[in-house]
């Protein structure tokens, strides 16, 4: 019998925190709706943790003296009739809303990293719950309402422009970033996929920006930041925004973007792999086949906005199907994604240099050593022989293998053939060209970076993988034991680099005492931090080869 009470109590729940019902307490009930907790350093308590948003007040909990804050509508739900729309003000609630759980996650495709267990292992992801009231905020600070401005840490998320959550990894959890540098971090959910990036501007006016709204959702919660972030002991006058693989594409188009202007004073972009994003002709291309999987036209597209948010998912993964993986040279990448609208997004984020409207934002970009890392749930890669790795290389670059393979062996004569392959992604060639077209604006610093630590989980194989920093600059190796073994050295490296992020924030440069001088590249063209149990400053490390990869990747040279 409490069995099934306790069933239904839990699908209730569900069911009214989706619908954005049961998050809010008048204040009158608040004092009996909840007792003192103080285990493991955790105070939730009535008198604690509440502050004044411009919707209503909100009321969050305390962890190891660190106040935090989950959940914050900073725009309202986005499905029905606000369904590829732009963000919608938030209404005002009264009383108290409790922010003590993290919101839903866009609608987004199964994630079927699982069924790759090492991976799995690795990433330890955090499923939520996919809702389209999705458009919340995460707020973690040291202190509130003390008067004091601290520099304010505003994540993205990875995923592509297709997946992803605010709360998928544990590496983003902001509680020790706000104990080692005194600053407020702030993580979102927003629109992703079809429901931010579907081009239906031929469909009607009221569609003009739907290719953009999941960039304009961010906008939304930048200026959320603007407006409250003070009465959370935050400096809305120094905001860096900083973001990874897909989080990192996302601060370079909102670099590009005239909405987001004196919204964020500084950037770091980690791991983001393109200078462009979408053109209408593509975008438009692929809408219209996702819209011929749901029978949709323009005598009938606003039945679009009642569609079941799964119905959507799946005739967009049909659709991108039929589109096929190449795009053209003005593209940045395959799917949905922003789109050079001509308003919204001007023009490319980074092309053909850097966008003039951000020039006075210091910029940092950098990349992991082994992006590629290839012998993930494929141990048997790692004794790949000489000829094998040349034959992969000949198949990844049909044109230009030979070039490619030639020069890296040149640089890196004693490198086991399995992590050359690691080396040929795209995001290593590109960060250069990204700080290159920064660094041409004589405008701001800008500051190059490669981390190279290996990881000794999996008998070291993921080596320097794709999201492997992560943890690092947030200070949580012991959080992500999976990734980082917990070890002495990682949590070494993790000061030296959450410190490295922190002064960046605080004042435009990563430089600080437990790192050798680090130049801008304004001033040594090529010079790159190496992160590694010992840092160093490399010049260009790749050099020809990286030359070489940049023209694949950018002019498409393959």
């Amino acid at each position: 019998m409490e069995n099934n009470r306790r069933g239904f109590l839990q699908k209730l729940v569900l069911i009214t925190s989706a619908a954005g019902l049961s998050q809010v307490i008048p204040a009158k009930s608040l004092a009996k709706s909840y007792k003192l907790v103080s285990e493991g350093g955790v105070v939730a308590s009535p008198a604690n943790a509440v502050v004044d948003t411009t919707a209503g007040k909100v009321k969050g909990y305390t962890r190891n003296k660190i106040y935090t804050f989950k959940g914050i509508p900073y725009a309202e739900s986005t499905a029905g009739a606000n369904r590829f729309l732009p963000p919608v003000k938030v209404v005002k609630w009264e009383g108290v809303r409790n922010t003590l759980v993290y919101g839903p996650i866009c609608p987004q495709k199964q994630n079927t990293g699982w069924f790759q267990p090492e991976y799995g292992f690795l990433y330890q992801w955090i499923d939520g719950l996919h809702h389209e009231d999705c458009l919340r905020l995460n707020v973690w600070s040291p202190e509130i309402k003390d008067g004091k401005k601290r520099p304010v840490m505003f994540w993205m998320h990875g995923g592509g422009f297709t997946t992803g959550s605010s709360q998928e990894h544990p590496s983003y959890d902001g509680e020790n970033l706000c104990h080692l540098g005194d600053v407020v971090v702030v993580s979102i959910n927003h629109r992703l996929n079809a429901f931010g990036h579907m081009d239906l501007s031929a469909y009607g006016d009221k569609y003009a920006k739907s290719a953009n709204v999941g960039m304009l959702d961010i906008v939304a919660a930048l200026e959320w930041v603007r407006d409250n972030i003070g009465n959370f002991g935050g400096d809305q006058n120094n905001v860096t925004i900083y973001g990874q693989s897909g989080g990192g594409t996302k601060v370079i188009t909102l670099m590009a973007m005239p909405a987001a202007k004196g919204l964020f004073h500084k950037a770091i972009a980690q791991s983001n792999s393109i200078v462009q994003v979408a053109t209408p002709a593509y975008a438009q291309k692929l809408t219209s086949l996702i819209l011929t999987e749901l029978k949709i036209d323009k005598s009938n597209i606003d039945s679009l906005q009642n569609i079941p948010a799964i119905e959507i998912i799946a005739a967009t993964a049909a659709a991108e199907k039929k589109m096929g993986g190449t795009v053209p040279a003005d593209v940045g990448r395959s799917g949905l994604q922003p789109v050079v609208d001509g308003v919204v997004l001007p023009h490319h984020p980074f092309d053909p240099g850097a966008p003039a409207i951000s020039a006075n934002v210091p910029f940092m970009v950098g990349t992991t050593r082994n992006e590629a890392s290839a012998s993930i749930d494929t141990a048997v890669i790692e004794n790949i022989s000489e000829d094998e790795l040349k034959a992969k290389v000949l198949v990844k670059y049909p044109n230009k293998g030979a070039a490619v393979y030639a020069a890296m062996r040149k640089i890196h004569p004693d490198t086991k053939p399995v992590e050359i392959l690691s080396f040929l992604s795209a995001q290593n060639p590109i960060a250069f060209l990204q700080a290159q077209r920064k660094s041409a604006q004589k405008g701001a610093d800008v500051y190059l970076y490669m981390f190279a630590w290996h990881t000794p989980v999996l008998d070291g194989r993921p080596r320097a993988f794709h999201c492997s920093e992560i943890p690092f600059v947030f200070g949580n190796t012991d959080k992500c034991e999976n990734y980082t073994g917990s070890s002495a050295e990682a949590k070494k490296l993790s000061t030296k680099m959450a410190q490295a992020w922190i002064s960046f924030a605080r004042n435009g440069n990563p430089n600080h005492p437990g790192l050798p001088a680090w130049p801008s590249f304004n001033k040594q063209m090529g010079a790159m931090m190496i992160f590694n149990n010992t840092c160093e400053v490399k010049v260009d490390p790749d050099g020809e080869a990286r030359q070489i990869l940049e023209r694949v990747y950018y002019n498409k040279e393959a």
